[in-house]
């Protein structure tokens, strides 16, 4: 695995890959309507080809399309990218890494949503896949994704090292560890009365560990965790550890502010189903202001970084413009 080398491809290009200067304004900042734009176009092309409508001899393949192909904003693919490009690492080079981690996302949503768990009939704005397709589909469904986003990493054009990187830190993901042990800890709080800390710890696991995953697959494509990145990966994970949670206390947030047109889903679930919650413990307007906390704090943990952590501190500002919506 490379550990300090600076890989490009052929036109030069090593951060933002084949943007060049369309990507930069006359400060030579980064534009992140252009690259977040171009990145979830690459990205959603790459989910396209690797789940080839083709391939669907029965209903399963279109309705992994259907969980995967319609909307979303792909923030976990551009931190990903955003990531690789602090790495030095060409942007088109983890269009794939990208899809993958699109891919485990929406089979964590797809499951999420069944009648055993959270029981959501709205999804994106469209019906849940078990509505549309039925739930042993929609269960099959989530387990081939998890599947073709395993195989999609195994199958890159990268060395095995990296490559088994990848794996690792997609499975640790979606571990017990991770979010299948944060959706389990997230059932067994329903209708119970729950310490802000058991919260938060649920939330690292069912949300932030597969943002952390993202933002660390970015940088595993190219650099190694090791003694002489030790740094590196120590401020990223306190990065995605805050991202990640503000994150899902936006989530919150919205849940309990917006409706249906806004959100895509089903507003007041989590009231409904007695869910305790950041925005429920704290109140609507400290859970925001916690969340505007954790941004900032991400925005210290990169700022060492320099220029090159650019897209990353981008990520953190549209995650701002977001959660601004629903208390102003």
């Amino acid at each position: 695995m490379q550990t300090g080398s600076t890989p490009r491809d052929r036109t030069g290009v090593s951060a933002f890959g084949g943007l060049g200067a369309q990507a930069r304004g006359a400060s030579g900042g980064l534009l992140p309507e252009i690259w977040m734009q171009d990145g979830a176009k690459r990205v959603e092309q790459a989910l396209a080809r690797l789940l080839c409508a083709e391939d669907g001899k029965t209903e399963l393949m279109a309705a992994m399309r259907y969980a995967t192909l319609h909307g979303g904003k792909r923030t976990r693919a551009l931190l990903c990218l955003a990531a690789g490009a602090l790495a030095g690492t060409p942007a088109h080079m983890l269009d794939d890494v990208g899809a993958a981690i699109e891919m485990m996302h929406a089979c964590t949503l797809v499951h999420d949503d069944l009648p055993a768990m959270d029981d959501d009939v709205l999804r994106r704005g469209l019906p849940t896949v078990h509505v549309k397709f039925g739930e042993a589909t929609a269960i099959l469904v989530g387990d081939a994704l998890q599947a073709h986003a395993f195989l999609t990493l195994a199958s890159l054009d990268a060395p095995g090292d990296n490559r088994i990187a990848l794996v690792r830190e997609l499975a640790q993901a979606v571990s017990a560890e991770g979010a299948a042990g944060g959706q389990a800890m997230d059932l067994s709080l329903v209708g119970k009365h729950a310490g802000l800390d058991r919260i938060l710890a649920m939330h690292g696991m069912k949300t932030g560990a597969l943002v952390r995953a993202s933002v660390r697959m970015g940088a595993l494509y190219s650099i190694a965790e090791d003694a002489a990145h030790a740094a590196l990966y120590a401020a990223l994970d306190r990065y995605t550890a805050c991202f990640g949670l503000a994150l899902q206390v936006a989530d919150d947030i919205l849940d309990a502010t917006a409706d249906t047109a806004t959100l895509g889903k089903t507003p007041g679930k989590d009231a409904a189903a007695q869910k305790p919650t950041c925005a429920s413990i704290m109140g609507l307007q400290a859970a925001r202001q916690f969340a505007l906390y954790l941004l900032h704090d991400a925005g210290e943990a990169i700022a060492p970084l320099g220029p090159r952590a650019e897209g990353l501190a981008q990520m953190l500002q549209r995650a701002n413009a977001y959660l601004s919506a629903p208390c102003a």
